[in-house]
């Protein structure tokens, strides 16, 4: 199976914490600051949600981020995004992460 990086592309190791697990990953050198601020937004909207939505686990703020963040990807490539919309929709899963937690 050939090496998917060539001699060029050395991958840096570099430790992150999302929510409260940590997590060690390998990427390109001049990924890493892109990488550490994205990690800082996704444990900052964690935080947030915590705030907004008391009594979850970490696993259901972690989703509700990663629905949060790709919906963000998206609109940043689809203008006029409603925020009430994506407010609405975080909350329907909200609802779905409560029937599923009983």
């Amino acid at each position: 199976m050939p090496n998917q990086f060539t001699m060029n592309e050395q991958l840096i190791p570099l430790n992150i914490v999302i929510g409260d697990r940590s997590y060690r990953i390998r990427i390109k050198p001049e990924d890493e600051a892109p990488v550490r601020e994205t990690v800082k937004v996704i444990n900052d909207k964690v935080i947030e949600f915590k705030t907004h939505f008391s009594g979850k686990d970490m696993q259901d703020y972690i989703a509700m981020v990663l629905v949060w963040y790709a919906t963000e990807q998206s609109s940043r490539t689809q203008q006029g995004i409603d925020n009430r919309a994506v407010s609405e929709k975080l909350g329907q899963i909200e609802a779905l992460l409560d029937k599923m937690n009983g």
